[in-house]
């Protein structure tokens, strides 16, 4: 998720009658700067009204004067921030969209989300001249307090989506680390699994079509009473994650910068080592229909793609914010688009790979690829393990945001109370719990969430503050309408195809 921490927060002087709480101000930025899955998403963190309100009639925002970031630490905060739990869902979202049109897919919607990326850039220096703001005082500058209100609901209806498919993908790897020790010390020959990893690489008996296999095995025992993926596991997460997120201050949890960097790079080569144990295993020849390793060009299910590459190329939220401090200002939109082609490049390969080499049919391929991967392969657990750790770091972060966005809004207060707090803490549990025990598929919460995000936030908002902006300046022309119209279309139509393929996808 984010792992690039903002370093250069602006000086806000702020009215008496309003809160101002400098940590929190910080820690916010800190963790819109981390967080995005992402996950959303790394799914992620909003960029949505600033913890204190800042009046253009009064109030000076001033930027740091140190502008020391070089361009390769902007290039890889931008990469570092849009790589997040998506990753897993990638050769799934070629499934769904067919292998061709899937690659096609994935490039230009990150051609969509780098050019309105750039949009939101544009807007944060005219709002000002020669200073950065932040996308919201751009919004609420150009659209109004209204717009202003609705961005931050989209923010916090995306940052509990972000929450939901967090508490799924911690489920699903506390279930698997758990088979995995049980394995591994049960002495009972039947239940002892056989496809455990004879080495650390494994082979291709490591992969499954379904899970349901290990599942079977233990069921008829108390660890299988006990420990269920859906049942148990999620409520058990509770005793784990409830404490964290009540954390006054999240201070701790944003130390761990490295454990997303390090989670992506160990997934990518993972892929890359179960590839070449595999290998490649793609037949897109029509005459050859039957064969287990056909796979279709194009399928009518692509929008879960598009979905979910909406939220997997995010960086409006945090774009600002990462180059604040760039040493040289004229390098942002050429160090944008190489962030965007890195990112295009790192989500495509292992979407692309693990789908071409994965040795069984395509139509097993599930929305988390570890799920391919049986419970016991020895390289797998130690994913699992590192995920799930860097979960247990971000989701406190983000439950703080929508506490610091929602109750800052509210009381103008990050904290009003402990019983404010908590009361926020438990509704958002409780939704997280339901989604988990009764949907746990991370798949089509992230298209969902994507497809809202990416209409209403990543696209929609940054063409209309343009156009509104063009107009203001007198040189609104009916191409500019047309064409930032059209991707204001895109966005909404693909939110809609969401609903569209519901009981479609494969």
């Amino acid at each position: 998720m984010y792992n690039s921490v903002r370093t250069g927060q602006p000086n806000l002087i702020v009215n008496d009658d309003v809160e101002s709480d400098d940590e929190t101000s910080s820690l916010l930025g800190e963790a819109q700067h981390r967080i995005h899955d992402s996950s959303y998403s790394q799914i992620q963190g909003e960029s949505g009204p600033p913890l204190v309100k800042i009046e253009h009639t009064s109030h000076v925002l001033e930027v740091d004067g140190n502008r020391s970031q070089h361009s390769i630490i902007t290039i890889f905060s931008m990469w570092n921030t849009m790589m997040g739990t998506s990753l897993l869902s990638m050769p799934w979202t070629i499934k769904q969209a067919g292998f061709i049109n899937g690659i096609i897919l994935l490039v230009i919607m990150a051609g969509i989300m780098a050019y309105t990326s750039y949009r939101v850039l544009v807007a944060g220096r005219t709002v000002r001249v020669g200073i950065l703001v932040e996308f919201s005082e751009a919004v609420r500058y150009y659209l109004g307090h209204v717009t202003e209100v609705i961005a931050l609901l989209c923010s916090i209806l995306t940052l509990i989506g972000g929450c939901i498919v967090y508490w799924i993908l911690m489920s699903n790897f506390l279930y698997h680390i758990g088979v995995f020790i049980y394995s591994s010390t049960h002495t009972d020959p039947q239940h002892h699994n056989k496809t455990g990893a004879s080495t650390f690489f494994g082979s291709a008996s490591d992969v499954t079509c379904d899970n349901q296999t290990e599942i079977i095995s233990f069921q008829n025992d108390l660890f299988g009473k006990v420990w269920d993926e859906t049942k148990t596991v999620p409520l058990f997460l509770i005793v784990l994650v409830f404490p964290l997120i009540n954390f006054k201050s999240p201070t701790f949890f944003t130390k761990f910068n490295s454990l997303g960097t390090l989670s992506v790079a160990y997934l990518t080569t993972f892929v890359v080592v179960k590839a070449v144990f595999w290998g490649v295993n793609l037949d897109l020849n029509t005459e050859h229909i039957g064969s287990v390793h056909y796979s279709t060009v194009f399928e009518w299910s692509f929008p879960a793609l598009t979905g979910i590459a909406a939220l997997a190329y995010l960086l409006q939220n945090a774009v600002i914010s990462i180059v604040r401090n760039q040493k040289h200002p004229e390098n942002n939109t050429r160090d944008l688009l190489i962030a965007y082609a890195l990112v295009c490049i790192t989500y495509t390969v292992v979407g692309a790979v693990f789908y071409a080499t994965f040795p069984l049919h395509k139509s097993c391929i599930e929305d988390n690829f570890l799920n391919n991967i049986v419970s016991t392969d020895l390289m797998a657990f130690f994913a699992r393990i590192g995920l799930f750790l860097q979960m247990m770091c971000v989701l406190p972060l983000l439950t703080y945001i929508i506490r610091a966005q929602l109750l800052h809004f509210i009381f103008h207060s990050a904290w009003p109370s402990l019983k404010h707090v908590l009361g926020l803490n438990v509704l958002i549990v409780c939704v997280c719990l339901v989604f988990a025990v009764f949907l746990p598929s991370i798949g089509h919460i992230i298209s969902f969430v994507g497809g809202f995000c990416g209409f209403s936030y990543a696209i929609a908002l940054p063409c209309a503050v343009y156009m509104m902006a063009s107009y203001r300046d007198g040189n609104l022309t009916v191409v500019k309408v047309c064409l930032h119209g059209f991707l204001i279309l895109i966005g909404f139509t693909n939110f809609i195809a969401q609903f569209i393929i519901i009981g479609h996808t494969k």
